[in-house]
């Protein structure tokens, strides 16, 4: 494998896995245009709660990716197929279960994070809309995590290019056309995910193979459900992590006031865009190793994670250049309220630095994944978790939102540095896998 063959996954796989970040940052860009900077800070309270919700269940995308790619690896049909089928039917539990309990979870989360009034009213708005849409936006998980293990990397960006092409017009002509506001740009996100859906069952519908032999039952056997949920459990725990560093960053963001919270929430937007980046390199890292696993392929491990970490440095060089340069444009994208704009550029320096703190930890995240190896992971997002409270704690009183974005990039690098602690562990493990067959049939991986 060559640098060629690794971007030919990681491009396509980094346009995919922008269109996740893109849903929320339509809907802040086209609310950031309107005369209230609490529309932007509605929408942000908003988007951090459904973030919560679903980046809970994460796992539901990456391991299905990691086992679908093992599975893919190893030429077995029916664990391919089981890697659909299990959780499909636990992702349309969950969103189901977040509809019943919709009052809970707003009431819960608007008084953790403590809004302003009008913010929270917008917000309330907002998620009372796009709540409905729980059970299809996880099920794409689901889906779109099938298809990249299976290296169905054209499919999977088709789908979500269609999603976020439907969200923008949609966003544009509820709120330009129709005057909605808040309630149009969660509307538009929720028809969006469920159109987004029937084209992915449609095409799966294409794409399945069942083997003569296949049964539900074998699906769900103790061994197989306890070896998807170990791996899940790690990567949930990881999840909270991640979801409580975002969720005190806006909570703490809010008390500085609306203007404050606005700037920080397009700040974050463009975050995202940058972590979303560096996951389709995840991705494409995740595809490579769980192919190589399933397929005992030493040489193949060991240039993903060669070209895992080259790629990670010039794509930090790139991002944070990039943000450097036109950081006028890019913020003009999402508002042109003053106020916000400057104070989105007193704060823009952190977003610079933000690439070359966390390309480690969200790169070789997919590098575990894909080894379908979480303790690693799990364990250094507690530590970076640990690492923000203690900067936080230090560095809030005395700088403000300064300390603040001081304490978000210590996590930041703290998941980078704690992970890569782990990788020489890794690839003895891995080696072992390799060289041992009875080791292949009784491991974790």
């Amino acid at each position: 494998m060559n640098n060629r063959v690794y971007l030919s996954l990681a491009i396509p796989l980094t346009i995919s896995t922008m269109s996740t970040p893109l849903l929320g940052a339509v809907d802040t860009a086209v609310v950031g245009k309107l005369s209230d900077p609490a529309y932007i800070g509605g929408v942000a309270v908003g988007t951090i709660i459904f973030n919560t919700m679903y980046w809970l269940f994460g796992f539901l995308r990456v391991s299905t990716s990691a086992f679908a790619a093992q599975a893919e690896g190893a030429r077995d049909e029916k664990q391919t197929l089981m890697a659909l089928i299990r959780p499909f039917f636990i992702a349309a539990i969950i969103g189901l279960l977040f509809i019943v309990i919709q009052k809970p979870i707003l009431n819960v989360s608007l008084g953790a994070i403590g809004p302003e009034s009008d913010v929270s009213a917008f917000a309330a708005d907002y998620f009372g809309i796009r709540i409905w849409g729980a059970p299809f936006a996880l099920l794409n998980y689901v889906i779109l995590g099938w298809l990249m293990g299976k290296s169905r990397i054209k499919t999977s960006l088709f789908i979500q290019v269609f999603m976020n092409v439907m969200n923008i017009i949609l966003c544009l002509v509820f709120v330009n056309g129709f005057s909605w506001s808040v309630s149009g740009v969660a509307a538009a996100t929720l028809i969006s995910e469920i159109s987004a859906f029937l084209l992915g069952l449609w095409v799966i519908r294409k794409a399945v193979n069942v083997p003569d032999s296949f049964s539900f039952r074998e699906g769900f056997d103790r061994a197989s459900l306890k070896k998807m949920m170990v791996v899940n459990r790690d990567l949930f725990i990881r999840t909270i992590c991640l979801i409580t560093v975002f969720n005190l960053f806006t909570a703490k963001g809010a008390t500085f006031g609306t203007e404050t919270l606005a700037a920080n929430a397009v700040l974050i937007q463009i975050h995202y865009l940058m972590a979303y980046c560096f996951d389709g390199f995840a991705n494409a890292s995740s595809l490579l190793v769980g192919k190589a696993i399933g397929s005992r392929d030493i040489n193949l491990y060991k240039k993903t994670l060669s070209l895992s970490a080259r790629w990670g440095l010039y794509a930090s060089f790139i991002l944070a250049a990039s943000y450097y340069l036109f950081s006028d444009e890019v913020i003009l994208l999402f508002t042109d309220l003053p106020g916000v704009i400057e104070l989105a550029h007193e704060y823009g320096l952190w977003i610079v630095l933000f690439p070359f703190s966390a390309f480690i930890g969200l790169i070789f995240y997919g590098v575990f994944t894909g080894a379908t190896e979480a303790v690693p992971v799990r364990n250094s997002m507690l530590l970076a978790l640990m690492a923000f409270l203690i900067v936080q704690f230090a560095a809030v009183s005395n700088h403000g939102n300064h300390g603040l974005w001081l304490a978000f990039l210590a996590f930041s690098l703290g998941r980078s540095l704690f992970l890569a602690l782990y990788i020489p562990r890794l690839n003895r493990k891995v080696t072992e896998l390799m060289n041992d067959d009875s080791l292949m049939k009784s491991s974790s991986f």
